[in-house]
């Protein structure tokens, strides 16, 4: 029978099959259609917690199922995954392989080339938990990479965070937790404001499952100066309230007094057996010391001079300060270590009121009030309560001086260990005025060059994140590093010689003084010469760009106070100085003003930052301040020849 003789309806129905045919787009199509501009798609990111009563005790069960696909040639250069676990975390089992296309069929190849890694930061040091790297073999646009790994944790503390975000678009993301009904759960959903999770709770073989959803997930766009992905990305902390055990209910975690008392159990035992050793360096220290405050600055700066950061953690030591007679000895340890080592110290000066602290830095958003979990802190730190004043004792950062907290815990709540109690010690944000720059410049003009010699002082964080960040640079290195700080007007700028002062000594100024000249600034029209004092434009180009998804952080207020003096050559006068210019909204100060005295131009320019942290509200205004900030340094000097 041909078609001709196939009747109408049976005619219809063929021609509408091969034209769905026709139409019809596989899987990779779609996905490359739907993201262009990407190599790979993530097509199911799903974990699970199976919570049971084992023995009389929680078992926790997770297991991970990850699948994507290969969408470009280019994204068949991205051929290995991996995953974490530790001695906390075990791992139990685990399974990988690609599927590539078969003659129209999907054919499974297992991977075979897997390594495990150790988070090294130091060849004698390391931290426990392990990376499994997977290496998945013949891959190919349309190709698969999927893996399967199952974990227990062996704390019921410790459940991690879900979230629902990747550097690659997600389809499908899903967290489902299963529970006896003898187990109590709370959980709390962040940066969902939409509702776009789909959740749902159901019974099933006597078991509560509890499942979240989110589909066609957007990548996550990274940007400069986020306070991190934790702030953007939607995510859901889940931990256990309680369980029941022949009757017994047992709390585990719902608020703060909980979370602190599984805290104090890794401290109760801190140092109770005295060091002899230790003990004889902190009297030597704090002889002839008469204040707690003396003292305490003293056992400060001796930790930060004598003892190595050097961050590492092995299961519990993860939440386990080691004894400070131990840290002594080695000369190095992580936060907790210094946090131990201060406290006995302090012990041993016979200061009172200085104990261990936990803290979460800056890239974590919570409060303990909104989430009272372990997921809160990922610090830790001394706190010393002088009088009514609580003094802030990170050893981490070797350059912060006395007084003022570490910039990454500003704004951040510290839980203050008061032995069998705690209270939640606020951290400030740290005064832009306390991290003043302060900066004097004498200029002279020869041959249309500027000449210039001065100095600039660095207070606060603005001295210890350069001297951070210079570290132990010398010779061609250091000079290239104090050209880039001091530089003025345009890339002829060139350095001749510099001094630094007060670099060992955290309580004052880091001081620069140096002698420069600057070619091809000054400009000239027939008998005027244009010359603008703005040798430094702080925040010019600080534009917030209009798609931006995250909020924009700054590490820390800034407050610049600078006097440029030029002496007016002899065979000129002053024709026309700027306007002052006046600035004080939400998100700076600002006062600049020319003023002639004697035969010199003076420019005090002081410039005050006022906000930390910029959500999008502000993104509109910031942009609008900046314009006007840099209208200002347009301005120029006018000089008329006599």
């Amino acid at each position: 029978m041909n078609w001709l003789e196939l009747p109408n309806k049976l005619l219809l129905t063929a021609i509408l099959g091969f034209a769905a045919v026709a139409n019809a787009q596989t899987p990779l199509q779609d996905y490359k259609k739907a993201w262009p501009d990407f190599n790979e798609i993530i097509i199911e990111d799903s974990q699970s917690y199976d919570l049971s009563i084992e023995d009389k005790k929680l078992k926790v069960i997770q297991d991970n199922h990850y699948e994507s696909m290969i969408l470009s040639e280019n994204g068949i250069q991205n051929n290995s995954e991996s995953f974490s676990y530790s001695e906390l975390v075990k791992l139990k089992s685990y399974d990988a392989w690609s599927v590539v296309n078969n003659n129209g069929k999907e054919k499974k190849i297992k991977v075979t080339q897997s390594n495990e890694k150790l988070s090294r930061d130091n060849s004698v040091f390391y931290n426990d938990v392990k990376e499994r790297q997977l290496i998945f073999p013949n891959l190919e646009t349309g190709a698969k990479k999927v893996y399967d790994y199952q974990t227990e944790f062996l704390d019921p503390f410790l459940l991690h965070k879900f979230v629902f975000g990747n550097s690659l678009p997600i389809k499908n993301s899903t967290l489902e937790i299963r529970t006896g009904k003898d187990i109590n759960i709370g959980y709390k959903i962040f940066n969902d404001p939409n509702n776009a999770i789909e959740f749902s709770k159901s019974e099933k073989k006597g078991k509560w499952i509890y499942k979240w959803t989110l589909r066609d997930v957007k990548p996550v766009k990274f940007e400069s100066n986020s306070p991190g992905f934790l702030y953007i990305v939607p995510h859901i902390d889940v931990y256990v309230k309680d369980y029941t055990v022949d009757k017994t209910n047992i709390p585990v975690l719902d608020d703060v007094p909980q979370l602190f008392n599984y805290y104090k159990g890794f401290v109760k035992n801190l140092n109770k057996t005295e060091n002899a050793e230790l003990k004889a360096i902190t009297l030597g220290l704090t002889a002839g010391l008469t204040s707690d405050k003396e003292k305490m600055k003293s056992i400060f700066y001796w930790v930060k001079d004598n003892i190595k950061y050097i961050a590492f953690e092995n299961g519990y030591e993860g939440f386990i300060p080691r004894e400070a007679g131990l840290v002594c000895e080695r000369k190095f340890g992580d936060c907790k270590d210094m946090a131990s080592i201060i406290t006995s110290m302090a012990s041993y000066a016979g200061v009172k009121g200085v104990s261990v602290s936990w803290i979460g830095t800056r890239s974590i958003p919570y409060s303990y009030k909104e989430l009272s979990t372990p997921a809160v802190d990922n610090h830790m730190i001394a706190v010393f309560k002088d009088g009514e004043e609580y003094v802030f004792l990170d050893g981490t950062d070797k350059e912060t001086r006395y007084g003022i907290p570490t910039s990454f815990i500003q704004g951040k709540e510290a839980l203050y260990n008061e032995g069998e109690t705690y209270k939640i010690i606020p951290v400030p944000i740290v005064p832009a005025e306390t991290n003043e720059v302060n900066e004097e410049l004498s200029l002279t003009i020869e041959n249309n060059k500027l000449i210039g010699s001065g100095s600039v002082a660095y207070n606060g964080f603005s001295r210890s994140n350069i001297l951070l960040q210079m570290g132990d640079a010398v010779n061609k290195t250091r000079f290239e590093m104090i050209k880039s700080l001091v530089l003025k007007g345009n890339n002829k700028f060139n350095l001749k010689n510099y001094k630094e002062e007060n670099l060992k000594d955290r309580d004052k100024p880091y001081q620069i003084n140096f002698n420069f000249d600057l070619d091809n600034y000054i400009i000239k029209v027939n008998k005027e010469m244009y010359v603008s004092l703005f040798l430094d434009k702080a925040f010019e180009k600080l534009i917030i760009e209009k798609d931006r998804v995250a909020k924009y952080e700054f590490d820390f207020l800034t407050y610049t106070n600078s006097v440029y003096t030029l002496e007016v050559p002899s065979n000129y006068t002053v024709k026309s100085l700027p306007e002052p210019f006046i600035l004080d909204n939400d998100y700076f100060k600002a006062d600049f003003v020319h003023q002639i005295k004697g035969n010199t131009v003076v420019l005090s320019m002081k410039l005050k930052q006022k906000k930390i942290l910029l959500d999008h509200p502000d993104f509109e205004k910031w942009n609008e301040t900046i314009k006007k900030l840099k209208s200002a340094y347009n301005e120029t000097i006018i000089l008329q020849e006599k």
